[in-house]
């Protein structure tokens, strides 16, 4: 390929935005003057090169957009410390049909059990697969709500939370929700039924809901709405930040200490 040649082609690979083509094809046509490769696989490579940088560089801006706190894998996870939880229902999960399908995910659980991780996990799943998700705390989540609704910006806040195809709600009952954010919960709950995703994790059982919305009706709507297409997993074990600390010899020597 003549200079000239090289030059106007790797102009039109700017022009389509094909920068990974741009950066590779000096160096994969030097392999095919090699012998090394034919010009059929330098095209092959660049293709499909490029398709895979494209779709890295989706996940990752997904990845932002979805504002996770932290990023946990599927893989990291230690199903060995937690026995209570179907490894095989995981999986399953993992391949995104319910999201396909508009369903919910429910983690339950004492804190420290893995459910947050198991969320992330998912999502990212998620995202690799291609869908838009989003993530928030349930406090932080009531709170952009009620600002909304004070500055009459409801309706564009719950359309901002529609549009992700999955949206993860983390750390339901942790803190009381007064009957007005427990309202606006339940719109959003509404909205999203039967039509968006949602992963929610909770250290209550859903017969404490009443006490954490404040209002057993509002409660009841709620999980009426959750539950109809879900899949629940309640998560019975120790909390992994205590192993550390007994692993580390803390919690003894605390424990220890408030005898004396």
């Amino acid at each position: 390929m003549s200079a000239a040649v090289m030059e106007q082609t790797l102009e039109h690979l700017k022009s389509l935005r094909l920068y990974k083509m741009v950066e590779r094809l000096e160096g994969l046509l030097d392999e095919a003057a090699k012998g090394e490769w034919s010009y059929a696989d330098v095209v092959s490579r660049l293709v499909e090169e490029q398709a895979l940088a494209r779709r890295d560089k989706g996940i990752a801006m997904r990845t932002a957009v979805a504002r996770f706190p932290y990023l946990k894998t599927l893989e990291s996870f230690d199903f060995k410390f937690q026995p209570s939880v179907d490894q095989k229902r995981i999986k399953e999960l993992a391949l995104c049909h319910f999201i396909e399908h508009g369903e919910n995910v429910i983690f339950l659980g004492p804190p420290g059990v893995g459910k947050t991780h198991l969320a992330i996990s998912l999502a990212i799943k998620a995202i690799q697969a291609g869908y838009r998700v989003l993530f928030s705390s349930a406090q932080n989540l009531l709170t952009n709500l009620s600002k909304a609704h004070q500055e009459g910006r409801l309706e564009e806040k719950l359309k901002q939370y529609g549009m992700a195809k999955l949206l993860v709600i983390d750390e339901i009952g942790y803190i009381p929700i007064e009957r007005s954010g427990a309202n606006l919960f339940f719109q959003l709950v509404s909205r999203r039924y039967e039509k968006g995703a949602m992963i929610l994790t909770s250290n209550q059982s859903f017969t404490k809901w009443g006490e954490v919305f404040g209002d057993p009706v509002i409660a009841t709507a709620i999980l009426d709405r959750l539950l109809h297409h879900s899949t629940v997993l309640n998560i019975k074990g120790e909390s992994y930040r205590l192993r550390e600390k007994k692993k580390a010899g803390f919690w003894e020597e605390k424990a220890e200490k408030e005898e004396a």
